[in-house]
């Protein structure tokens, strides 16, 4: 059987809760379609995420990899197409607040995903889950992450599909907040199921 690297994050900034840990930690040991799914959690921090990633990719050898990321503001899924050479934004859960630094130096300036991106979101839209492809995935820690998990499969396995997913606040998180949008925990690990069985398929 095929294994799956699923990685989520720890909470960050104003956000005590990340339900991508939450799904992170219910999918582990799973099977999805083909896959077996390894769940792990990355920290919020500039210096240590990519590592942690590249570690773990390395330990696990997984056949595709795909990171979760909290999007608190989004109300649907989605798939990112784009990761970008670069580092910027809020500081990290460490203080840690780059600017305008490159994750690699000497790298590609961007990384496309080698997800089935579409068919990822015409698969959530066909199961009533609101989905959209995403063209960027900022400058924070997901980007961060997305490029050096396409970085690595560039390098040294090709044949490895891997992408970023940001999902919405669950509901629990976004009546905390007060601000923003959320979905059940239930369909948001529904919506992270259709995507890994579509990138199955």
């Amino acid at each position: 059987m095929k294994k799956l690297l699923l990685t989520g994050f720890e909470p960050f900034l104003a956000y005590p809760q990340n339900p991508t840990m939450q799904i992170v930690e219910k999918l582990h040991g799973s099977v999805i379609g083909d896959y077996m799914i390894s769940g792990k959690i990355l920290s919020v921090d500039f210096n240590a995420s990519g590592s942690e990633l590249l570690r773990l990719i390395e330990e696990e050898e997984p056949n595709a990899l795909l990171s979760l990321g909290l999007a608190g503001g989004r109300h649907k899924m989605t798939p990112e197409r784009v990761a970008l050479n670069v580092k910027d934004g809020e500081p990290d859960n460490n203080g840690h607040q780059p600017v305008d630094e490159v994750i690699r130096p000497g790298g590609p300036p961007a990384y496309f995903s080698t997800l089935p991106i579409r068919e990822m979101v015409n698969r959530l839209s066909e199961e009533g889950l609101p989905a959209a492809i995403s063209n960027s995935a900022g400058t924070y820690l997901c980007n961060n992450v997305m490029y050096e998990g396409l970085y690595w499969a560039a390098e040294h396995n090709p044949e490895m599909s891997a992408g970023f997913l940001h999902i919405p606040a669950s509901f629990e998180l976004a009546i905390q907040n007060g601000k923003i949008p959320g979905w059940s925990l239930e369909d948001l690990l529904r919506g992270v199921t259709i995507c890994i069985r579509t990138l199955s398929e």
